[in-house]
Formats: structure tokens, C-alpha cells, sequence
């Protein structure tokens, strides 16, 4: 049996970090068994669903690296089928059609609430004989769910779970209007895609218990079910804004590295020894079910970025150095083809300080803007009468070396000794003249990279 597992976001909304992990889990459980990951956009609420949405969905999983085998299966397109099934049923004696108005239907949830029970469909037209349908009411379709016994979940990750089917009542699979019901169209697709293991969340837990009465009513295999729990806050609640990012594209916003991201994701809710820095391959052959703890996460945003300063500090120095001319773009900085090297060849400086992708480029903006910079106050402060004279006697040592950091190096201690200065007296104010802040990487590596001739013109603009 060939391993297939699925996706099935719904396109209402933004991919969330949630969304985002059941994914993951999916891609990296087909992976390991040498299986298929597919994907499903579940837009049948056509008033919510959004090609903007889903856009949102395809860039998010393409951003995360999480590739569907297939092309995306679009829910809404399979109408015709849910309805078949459902009429299927139907002419089997598995359905009934139900003639129930709006307003018994609210009277029943008002009784339910009223004897404090959860509201329940009574059953009504189960076995009436449809002769009796009042005028102008068009029909439902209910499935004709056990009333007695019990449906038994051998869960994954949950174990053993159960429910009585009197807990459950006739659920609606083809609404009046004839469009299919969400619960019936999802055991559908699953079906016809040759679903074998589904994981999803553990809200989706009910509906599971419902969908296999579906199954067993067409005789259809069912598939394996692994429900996860779901992802909290650093307070317990339900993750939300207030927590900090929860779409996927925040993240990628506010520069965190997919790479990153995944790896972080994958170990809130799973386990596997002490491994914390996961590469994609190793993922790929750790990950198993049983590794997946029951309990709900935490999110830890705190623990995210200081994992996503371990992968920034191993990317590759040019990778990042596209992302950040594309930030400094957004920013209105042009970066010349002078300013690309410059960035470059400092990144593996740049790179030690950032914690994501957001702050590298704040850090690297330096290297692209010409002068005259602009100046952080406490930049401004450091460059007194006093620090203007002494670059001033600075610039000709400067400029009879190579540039290289050694060279630099060597020169800027001769001088701070020739001036009776220690080299961090020379080095702020140098600092401060060449980029316009306090903090850069290392003076000799900030002046290799400007190069002499930026660096002089800098310094000489400030003198």
C-alpha cells in the first residue's frame, strides 16, 4: 500500500502557524514511508473562500518548502460528485430526505437548550413516509446514522477513543439548496484521492466520528486517522494576534527563515531524543506518529528566534544577500552592484549579530547608502570637534595601506599608539564616521569591505 496523506486547508483566511505544522507533519510522514503528499483547497463557502486566500496558501507551503505531488485538488470543482454519493446513498436506504422547516429546526435547539442538552436533529422524517412532505419545502438529505453501539477510533497519537452513536444524530450530507455538507464532501475526496493516513487536528476530532459513519455506510475503507494537538500561547489560550505572528507570511515578513521555522515547528508536538537542529533530510527519516505528544504546545517565540539565529548564522552568505537587497529595496535603498559586493563580503560579520533576516538587512543598510549617511543620535554624539580632528590625522595612515583587514588592523593600532589612545578610542568614532552607528561588525572587516576609496570619501565627508 502506497502511503498518501493530504492537506486540506480551507481558503477563509491566512495559513496559519497551526495550519502550518499539520502540514509539515503530512509532507514528512508521506517522505519517511516514501509516500505522497497531496493537496486540497476545501473551498466550498464560496461567500468566504478568496483566490486571494488561497494564493496565500500556495506561497506559504512553497515558502515552508512543503511541495504537493500533484496539483492542487480544488473542492469546489467536485460538487457533482459529493452530490452523487450522496443520492447514492439515498437510493440505498442509507439517506432520508428531510422536510423539516427553518423554524422547527430552530424550535428543536431551543428545547434542546431549554432541558440543557446538547441540541440534537429528533429524527423526524427518518422513517415518515415522504407522501407526507408539506408544499414548497425543498428536502435535505440526512445519512441514516446507527442509533445503537458505538464507533470505536484507533487514533495515532490519541489512542483509543470512542463515542455512543445516540451522542450523534442524523447530520445533514446534501443541504436544501443541493450543495454538499463540508462533513460528507471531505470523506468523499479522501476517498476518490486514496487517502490512507489522515492528521489533522485534534478540533477535527468529532467530525472524524461522524465521517465514519459515512464510510461504513458505503462499505468504503477507511483511512488511518492521527489527530495533534493544537498550538497555544506561551498563556495557554488559543493562539492569536496578541500572542505575537501567527500567519506563515508574518513570519516570512519578519524575517525568519523557513529552514527555521519548520525545524521549530516540528518540534513543538514531537520529539525524538534530545535532536534539536534538524536538517529536511533528517526530518524526513526521524519522523514517526509516535513521537507526536497529546498534550497542546506552547508557543515559544523566544526559543524561534534564537533557533533561527543558529540556521541564519549557517545560510549561505549570497542567499542572504539577496534577501537583504530585497528588503533594502522595499526600504527605498537602491544597492548598486558596489554596494552587492560590500554586502557580501561583510555578511559573515552581519550575520553573527542578527537574529532574523529583518535585522541583517537593518544592520547591512550602511553598505549601500552614499554619503552624506544619516546619523543615529548616539552615532552623532561620538563625533565631536575633537573625533573629527583625530579621523582627519587618520585618513593619510588609512590610506597608505592595502585595505585588507590585517592591514587595516595593524594600521589602526600604530596609530592609536602613536596618538596615546586606546584602539576602542579610535575605533567608536571611526566606527560612527564610516556607518552612521555604534554597532557593525569588526572595524577592520567593516573597512576591508567599503573598500578604500568609499571608506576615505566617508571618512573625508565627515572631516
Amino acid at each position: 500500500m502506497k502511503i498518501r496523506t493530504r492537506f486540506a486547508p480551507s481558503p477563509t483566511g491566512l495559513l496559519h502557524i497551526g495550519g502550518a505544522r499539520t502540514a509539515l507533519f503530512n509532507y514528512l510522514f508521506a517522505r519517511h514511508h516514501g509516500g505522497e503528499f497531496l493537496l486540497r483547497i476545501e473551498d466550498t463557502d464560496k461567500a468566504r473562500s478568496t483566490q486571494e486566500a488561497v494564493q496565500v496558501i500556495l506561497d506559504g507551503l512553497e515558502w515552508l518548502g512543503l511541495n504537493a505531488d500533484a496539483p492542487p485538488v480544488y473542492q469546489s470543482t467536485r460538487e457533482a460528485r459529493h452530490v452523487e454519493v450522496a443520492l447514492e446513498l439515498l437510493a440505498q436506504g442509507r439517506a432520508y430526505k428531510c422536510y423539516c422547516t427553518a423554524e422547527e429546526l430552530q424550535a428543536m435547539r431551543e428545547q434542546a437548550a431549554a432541558e440543557k442538552r446538547p441540541p440534537r436533529y429528533d429524527g423526524r422524517w427518518r422513517d415518515r413516509d415522504p407522501a407526507e412532505a408539506p408544499a414548497g419545502v425543498k428536502p435535505a438529505i440526512r445519512l441514516k446514522a446507527p442509533r445503537e453501539g458505538e464507533v470505536v477510533l484507533q487514533d495515532l497519537v490519541q489512542g483509543t477513543v470512542k463515542v455512543q452513536n445516540a451522542e450523534m444524530d442524523d447530520m445533514i450530507i446534501l443541504r436544501s439548496d443541493g450543495t454538499p455538507t463540508y462533513l460528507h464532501a471531505v470523506v468523499v475526496d479522501d476517498h476518490d484521492m486514496d487517502i490512507t493516513h489522515v492528521i489533522r487536528g485534534d478540533d477535527h476530532l468529532t467530525n472524524t466520528f461522524r465521517q465514519i459513519q459515512i464510510y461504513d455506510a458505503m462499505g468504503w475503507e477507511k483511512p488511518q486517522f492521527a489527530h495533534i494537538p493544537l498550538i497555544h500561547g506561551a498563556d495557554g489560550a488559543k493562539l492569536s494576534k496578541r500572542h505575537g505572528a501567527v500567519s506563515i507570511l508574518e513570519f516570512r515578513e519578519e524575517g525568519f527563515l523557513p529552514e527555521a521555522l519548520c525545524n521549530y515547528l516540528l518540534r513543538l508536538g514531537w520529539g525524538h531524543g534530545d535532536a534539536e537542529f534538524l536538517t529536511r533530510a533528517e526530518q524526513v527519516e526521524l519522523f514517526t506518529l509516535e513521537g507526536v505528544g497529546r498534550a497542546a504546545s506552547r508557543m515559544d517565540y523566544a526559543k524561534l528566534t534564537h533557533l533561527n539565529g543558529v540556521w541564519l548564522r549557517g545560510a549561505d552568505d549570497a542567499r542572504l544577500r539577496e534577501d537583504v537587497v530585497m528588503r533594502l529595496a522595499k526600504a527605498g535603498i537602491v544597492v548598486d552592484a558596489a554596494a552587492m559586493g560590500r554586502i557580501l563580503r561583510l555578511m559573515p560579520g552581519l550575520k553573527e549579530r542578527a537574529k532574523n533576516l529583518a535585522d541583517l538587512a537593518v544592520s547591512a543598510a550602511f553598505l549601500a547608502r552614499g554619503v552624506p549617511l544619516p546619523f543615529e543620535p548616539k552615532a552623532l554624539a561620538l563625533l565631536t570637534d575633537e573625533a573629527k580632528a583625530m579621523l582627519g590625522r587618520l585618513i593619510p595612515v588609512l590610506a597608505a595601506t592595502d585595505f585588507s583587514a590585517a592591514g587595516v588592523d595593524a594600521a589602526l593600532r600604530g596609530f592609536a599608539e602613536a596618538e596615546g589612545r586606546k584602539l576602542g578610542q579610535v575605533a567608536q568614532p571611526l566606527r560612527a564616521a564610516l556607518t552612521g552607528s555604534t554597532m557593525s561588525p569588526g572595524i577592520d572587516a567593516t573597512l576591508e569591505a567599503l573598500g578604500a576609496e568609499e571608506s576615505l570619501a566617508r571618512l573625508r565627508a565627515v572631516v
